[in-house]
């Protein structure tokens, strides 16, 4: 908010206080829904994003819009760049995939505080990560709503690098629950070559940095993974990502019997279902994103 302090002091003061009182009337969207915008998502500049890497969407099965899904999207990655470039835009055709299908993404509520920067985040159709703002997008009356939860988060961030295949997701069970509680289908994803995309300072378990890490992760509920890319001009160091392919493929969904008061057993059940059809379909694409024959996925 500091830049809407600095605007107080010139001409824009008015514009400012209209936004302020637009801000706090529409404080509770990104926990009700979200507002996505179908035109800002279709913009031809989301082409030029995903031409970049490039990133691909493959379909491995059909998404019947009359079911609610939450879409489990692994690896993290650094910044998340194939859950965003399938989810919050259109340059991958999802809704041509997937007809009838409203995509959602799941983001930290930090990101809804400042100020135009919230207004983008909900026009690419980015919700809170609270359990009520998920419960919210899948309990209205109209189905074929995905909301798309990547679930291994900060601490899997700070794992990022090439060739790694380690997902924080055994114990990772809220988002079963909520699937659960809402009779939403589970849908596994993986995002071939996201982890490709950034290098990163040795932080393996044990070392200073790591612990450092994990320090400031437990006060301020987030990692600052110390990453690198490439620059403009040259190719050896900088914070723009590798132009590496991302393939993002998305698996058969598991069916969900809805009931509001899931035992853990219920719970833990599914989640192993959930994590088998990972498994599986990891083990189906690997070789053909590049993925050696030996390598398999490490859920910890």
């Amino acid at each position: 908010m500091l830049l809407s302090v600095v605007l107080l002091f010139t001409p824009l003061v008015p514009f400012v206080f209209l936004y302020y009182v637009w801000y706090f009337y529409d404080k509770d969207t990104p926990k009700k829904g979200g507002r996505p915008n179908q035109w800002y998502r279709s913009l031809g500049f989301w082409k030029y994003y995903v031409d970049y890497f490039p990133i691909s969407l493959k379909k491995t099965a059909e998404l019947p819009p009359e079911n609610n899904y939450i879409v489990g999207s692994h690896p993290h990655g650094i910044l998340s760049l194939g859950a965003f470039a399938n989810f919050a835009t259109e340059a991958t055709d999802f809704s041509v995939k997937f007809p009838g299908i409203k995509p959602l993404i799941v983001t930290l509520p930090s990101q809804f505080y400042f100020a135009l920067k919230r207004e983008i985040n909900l026009a690419h159709g980015a919700i809170s990560s609270y359990a009520e703002s998920i419960e919210n997008a899948l309990s209205g009356p109209k189905k074929g709503t995905a909301v798309c939860i990547v679930v291994g988060g900060a601490e899997e961030a700070l794992n990022a690098r090439p060739d790694n295949y380690d997902l924080k997701l055994a114990t990772r069970k809220g988002f079963v629950k909520l699937a659960i509680r809402n009779g939403a289908w589970l849908v596994p994803m993986y995002n071939f070559g996201e982890n490709n995309a950034y290098g990163q300072v040795d932080n393996h378990p044990g070392t200073r940095l790591r612990k450092f890490q994990d320090s400031f992760k437990k006060f301020f509920g987030f990692s600052p993974p110390l990453f690198f890319g490439r620059g403009i001009f040259q190719y050896t160091f900088g914070l723009l990502p590798y132009r590496t392919p991302i393939t993002t493929v998305i698996g058969k969904p598991i069916p969900v019997v809805q009931n509001s008061a899931p035992t853990q057993e219920e719970i833990d059940e599914l989640h192993k279902e959930y994590c088998n059809g990972l498994i599986d379909l990891f083990e189906e694409h690997k070789t053909k994103y590049g993925i050696p024959e030996d390598a398999h996925l490490n859920i910890y």
